[in-house]
């Protein structure tokens, strides 16, 4: 495990196939963190460390991601990671909780939330969508090329390889840049960098533009949950554009923007951040009007 990674995963199966990774620490109100493309559970390893006194910490490596299973011929859809959610925290019997999510873990978390909306205490939002939008990077659309595609991403590890430098503000200490990368050291183990890649839906035809579509249409019935986004100004991709879409579908949030970080907010402002996350976390829940 890295230097800075404290934790012992534990590991069940995913509808009885592949095994999901997960750090489950602590004890009390359950907190459930959700990563993106191309990092894993490492990236919430800080927060978990600072919380897991007072709160029950579960962070799941999607399958593919981190130190879960990287099948090589799985479909890796949206709907997949989804229902590998609901299997997971049903088998750990998350009755509520609330979810923090960041990238990927945007449109994941949310079509967890939106079945189970009885489930959400709280919503933590952190550079991520869940909702349609063209909007892609030239960067990011040349990884999903045909051929070009597998070899810059699975052949020459550039997508996770750039956002070591590209997904943070300052320069990254060696030592976390390892640790973000560890999962991902071969062309076998990046099987699911490529594939979140290339499950962005930008139209109709995609396969999970409708998945996309329903957890879009299901976002009101989270409209009540007490929600706080938390955005670093100078992320690439997710810029002000997805900021200011969440403020408008949910005005009542608590919002709060960082422009100085990088896509990767919490290892650019962690300092700031993490107070803001803990009041948001520890206060008394009350829906909003």
């Amino acid at each position: 495990m890295p230097v800075q990674f404290p934790f012992s995963p534990r590991g069940i199966k995913a509808a009885g196939q592949y095994r999901i990774s997960f750090i489950d620490e602590g004890q009390g109100r359950i907190v459930v963190f959700l990563h993106g493309n191309p990092s894993w559970s490492y990236l919430y390893r800080n927060m978990i460390a600072d919380l897991r006194n007072d709160c029950r910490c579960i962070a799941p490596d999607h399958i593919g991601c981190g130190f879960s299973e990287k099948p090589q011929d799985y479909p890796y859809r949206l709907n997949d990671h989804i229902t590998n959610l609901e299997n997971l925290l049903d088998e750990l019997q998350v009755e509520k909780c609330v979810l923090v999510m960041h990238d990927w873990g945007g449109a994941i978390g949310m079509g967890w939330a939106v079945r189970h909306p009885e489930k959400i205490e709280k919503l933590v939002v952190m550079n991520t969508a869940a909702f349609r939008s063209s909007r892609i990077p030239l960067r990011i659309s040349v990884c999903r090329w045909p051929v070009i595609g597998p070899l810059l991403v699975r052949g020459l590890n550039v997508f996770a390889g750039s956002a070591i430098h590209m997904a943070v503000a300052g320069k990254m200490d060696r030592e976390v840049a390892a640790g973000f990368l560890q999962p991902y050291n071969s062309w076998a183990n990046r099987i699911a960098i490529l594939r979140f890649v290339q499950d962005i839906p930008l139209n109709a035809n995609h396969p999970s533009w409708q998945d996309l579509l329903t957890i879009e249409k299901g976002l009101t019935s989270l409209s009540d949950k007490p929600m706080l986004i938390c955005w670093g100004g100078r992320d690439f991709c997710f810029t002000k554009h997805y900021y200011n879409e969440w403020q408008q579908r949910f005005p009542g949030a608590e919002s709060h923007y960082f422009p100085k970080a990088g896509h990767y907010l919490l290892e650019d402002a962690y300092e700031e951040i993490f107070p803001i996350v803990r009041q948001f976390i520890s206060s008394e829940s009350r829906n909003r009007v």
